[in-house]
């Protein structure tokens, strides 16, 4: 009972986080599950499963405002997707040391981008609505499927980022996709891929399962609540957190 409790707080926590800043319960949860002692393969396989439910949860709150359009879920599908499926497909067979290092650098990046504009995401403005615009903006969205599928610390943040930048989304709208697509359907996608390739440690997973729908519900309801400044706030230091995780990961601290 300690042992379900103190996974279900640390999950809570980490998905709340994570839903009210479109990214980043992997920061928290993928490492806790290897400090537990769970290889880095079958970790990678229980997050995952796990991360399905924070989509869940927050998919439930997000569809109370029915503000996503078809074009862009459409889109999210078929470019992300596919890049999950390989990029689980290709994180079993490789060090992940120096990929984790280089995301690392790449995540703060986005932190350090975003406190520089001021302006960016406080407003919803639409861009880019033509052919042109959505083949790069899937082919982009295809590349951070592969990095959620692989390396999964954090890449919710990217396309959070992608979707503003890209497409002129607004914060709470852009973690508003990233939440049910992102959480939802191409994590579902890599928990079933590594499910199938890899291990999954089914006997913590309930306290997983249940801290992140929990958390992904409350985050969501915050994120709705407390608007784009707050948000924009939230990512800003999440993606710095995430980047010195992962660039101490790499020298061992």
């Amino acid at each position: 009972m300690q042992e379900f409790l103190f996974i279900f707080i640390v999950s809570l926590i980490a998905n709340l986080f994570s839903a009210f800043s479109g990214g980043g319960a992997g920061l928290i949860q993928l490492p806790l599950l290897i400090f537990l002692g769970l290889p880095f393969g079958t970790a990678l396989a229980t997050h995952k499963v796990a991360s399905v439910a924070l989509g869940a949860g927050a998919t439930l709150r997000h569809l109370k405002n029915n503000t996503l359009q078809k074009n862009i879920v459409i889109l999210m599908l078929l470019s992300g997707i596919p890049g999950v499926i390989i990029g689980a497909n290709i994180i079993l067979n490789i060090p992940d040391a120096i990929a984790q290092f280089s995301l690392g650098i790449l995540t703060i990046s986005l932190g350090i981008y975003s406190i520089l504009k001021p302006e960016l995401g406080q407003q919803h403005n639409l861009k880019r609505q033509t052919f042109f615009g959505f083949l790069t903006g899937g082919i982009i969205l295809f590349c951070i499927g592969a990095l959620n599928g692989s390396l999964t610390s954090g890449t919710g943040l990217f396309a959070t980022i992608w979707l503003i930048r890209w497409f002129g989304l607004d914060y709470q709208t852009a973690v508003a996709y990233t939440l049910v697509m992102v959480g939802l359907f191409w994590n579902g996608a890599g928990a079933i891929t590594l499910g199938l390739i890899g291990n999954i440690y089914w006997q913590w997973l309930p306290a997983l399962l249940l801290g992140s729908l929990i958390g992904g519900y409350l985050g969501a309801h915050l994120s709705i609540k407390k608007g784009n400044q707050w948000i924009k706030k939230g990512f800003e230091s999440v993606t710095i957190l995430i980047g010195l995780k992962l660039i101490s990961n790499f020298f061992g601290i």
